[in-house]
């Protein structure tokens, strides 16, 4: 069996924390304004974490599904060289920002995955992984000269001639 790529779980749970702790602002307009559910700084780093966690590590073995519109965020992600496709580094971010979430009971659910993710990413460094960007194949042109293909100089194979005859059950029926 093959080794596991603990990143690509640390990934998507870390995701998911992001998610969590990103509020949407069509809940503020149903809350009543004094409810703290919408915590700008809380929704900052959990943007921040959707940001980092959105594009996938290319695999070291097999293919990698890349993400709807990974690509652009790839550039940005890769922009921050090492402090980004450094594993260590992720787990001390995720560590950061699920300690002070911690103390509200509304974002109890993204502190326990950041924690989580946290330390799969420790694992990960540890066991020596680091984030790699998909990076698209460029597609080759076809030769002109392959693609035109010289016609058959031969017919078809037909079956025999008195196979081809029909049958008088066939004719009458």
């Amino acid at each position: 069996m093959g080794q596991i790529e603990w990143a690509m779980w640390a990934n998507e749970q870390a995701l998911a924390a992001g998610l969590s702790e990103c509020r949407c602002p069509f809940f503020a307009l149903t809350l009543p304004p004094s409810t703290p559910f919408l915590d700008p700084p809380r929704s900052a780093a959990g943007a921040l974490v959707c940001l980092l966690e959105y594009p996938r590590s290319k695999r070291k073995k097999g293919s990698t599904m890349e993400r709807c519109g990974q690509k652009y965020l790839t550039a940005v992600v890769k922009v921050f060289g090492p402090l980004t496709r450094n594993y260590y580094i992720r787990a001390v971010l995720h560590a950061a920002l699920a300690v002070p979430a911690g103390f509200l009971l509304s974002t109890i659910l993204g502190t326990v995955c950041l924690g989580i993710a946290s330390g799969i990413y420790l694992l990960a460094a540890v066991r020596g992984e680091e984030w790699r960007p998909i990076e698209q194949k460029p597609r080759e042109r076809p030769h002109v000269g392959d693609t035109i293909k010289q016609p058959p100089s031969n017919p078809p194979p037909r079956p025999p001639a008195d196979a081809r005859k029909k049958q008088p059950a066939e004719v009458g029926g």
